[in-house]
């Protein structure tokens, strides 16, 4: 049975990344050839409209979410910071929308809200906010190109807003993303990023974000939707996928005419994702503690005159050896049980690693085992082949510690 000519075969995917789901393949959906930026260049004449630089439209799209990007977009080939976003509507229809969109959030604002708008451009819309508010509470735009002053109950900043430590020093009821996640390569970061700043709130905090669809590009083939500013360009499955990413979708729908996209999402992380955060500090806060103690027992090893052994010279024996500054000099047996490591050398530190019987007919005092996870297959081998230690250690909860303690806890 013959294939359709409409459809595409599988080995046309190409491997790339998805920036909202992290599929790793796409398929080819447009591409625009090489183009000058639609809406940030700001050509001042003819002359220089004509020698604009020019840029891939190449885009594609996820399977797996429907996202659409250019995977071949550079955010440092867009002026942001000197041009600002030219995007021009006083419509009717769009300015009915855009009071509809005001009155909502607004009900969901406490009296005297704080609300954070990132991508601000000329602040309309922020101030809007504030005076529907009648000035009570706090509004913020933040903008790298942001031009209004501060004043009338609106402060702008002229930077990019950092959630991670901007969340805690607003502490914002609202943070407002209209028409900024198309131009990011990355959103998904933004929008991780705004969620554990939120966890770090003792307050509920909602995002409002704002996008254009392009659903209905399928049902029309329209192309003029995409340019090279426009870095990802969302449909409805895509958008929500993003923004579950950040938490709790409270509403998503759509707005003038189904061109744009919104939603309203509490932001929050998940408690197993918190539990592991906490525990990862945890572990990054012991860890130098730990090395210096380590590294200490092996000092006062050296210095006793014991007879001591490091049993693997590669992998995580020679990670160790690296870690806890086990040199040659004050440490230079390192036996192996794989003949094929035998006559090769520790990485740094340039041991020769011996076979493992070499031990038969020495008197070792201390036997370190660096790779827990081998320790009982090693003490096994040991005793098939009658080597015998005084003590073997390994590395357990900061310390090098007997063995036999590590397996006696095990066995509880």
């Amino acid at each position: 049975m013959s294939r359709s000519l409409d459809r595409p075969a599988t080995n046309a995917m190409v491997a790339c990344r998805c920036p909202v789901c992290s599929c790793t393949l796409a398929v080819p959906f447009f591409d625009g050839g090489l183009q000058p930026l639609a809406t940030l260049g700001w050509p001042l004449s003819a002359e220089d409209a004509r020698a604009m630089p020019r840029y891939p439209h190449d885009f594609v799209q996820c399977p797996a979410c429907t996202h659409v990007w250019n995977r071949s977009f550079r955010y440092d080939a867009v002026p942001y910071k000197t041009n600002r976003n030219r995007m021009f509507n006083r419509g009717n229809y769009w300015i009915g929308y855009l009071s509809a969109v005001r009155h909502g959030l607004i009900a969901r604002l406490p009296e005297a809200p704080v609300v954070v708008e990132i991508g601000c451009g000329d602040g309309h819309f922020v101030r809007a906010l504030s005076d529907a508010r009648g000035g009570k509470g706090r509004f913020v735009g933040f903008d790298p190109n942001t031009s209004p002053e501060t004043g009338a109950g609106v402060e702008f900043c002229s930077r990019l807003f950092e959630p991670l430590t901007d969340m805690v020093v607003y502490r914002p009821d609202c943070i407002v993303i209209r028409h900024v996640l198309e131009h990011l390569a990355e959103p998904v970061e933004l929008l991780d990023n705004l969620a554990w700043g939120a966890v770090r709130l003792d307050k509920p905090c909602y995002l409002y974000a704002e996008a254009p669809c392009i659903d209905k590009v399928f049902d029309t083939y329209r192309l003029s939707d995409f340019y090279f500013e426009h870095a990802s360009h969302f449909t409805t499955r895509s958008f929500r996928k993003l923004m579950e990413r950040a938490g709790e979708v409270a509403k998503l729908d759509h707005g003038y005419d189904g061109e744009v996209v919104w939603a309203m999402v509490r932001l929050f992380v998940p408690q197993p994702y918190q539990r592991q955060a906490e525990a990862t500090e945890i572990f990054a806060a012991r860890a130098p503690a730990n090395r210096a103690n380590i590294a200490a027992q092996l000092d006062e090893l050296a210095s006793s005159g014991k007879f001591v052994v490091i049993w693997g010279g590669t992998g995580k024996a020679a990670a160790f050896i690296h870690q806890f500054g086990a040199d040659a000099k004050r440490f230079p047996l390192v036996v192996d049980s794989d003949p094929d490591k035998v006559g090769s050398f520790v990485p740094g530190t340039g041991q020769e690693i011996a076979f493992r019987d070499v031990l038969k007919n020495i008197s070792v005092d201390v036997v370190i085992i660096p790779m827990q996870w081998r320790a009982r297959d090693i003490v096994a081998e040991m005793r098939r082949e009658r080597i015998t230690a005084r003590q073997i250690l390994v590395e357990h909860m900061g310390a090098l510690v007997d063995f036999k303690i590590v397996t006696d806890s095990e066995a509880l």
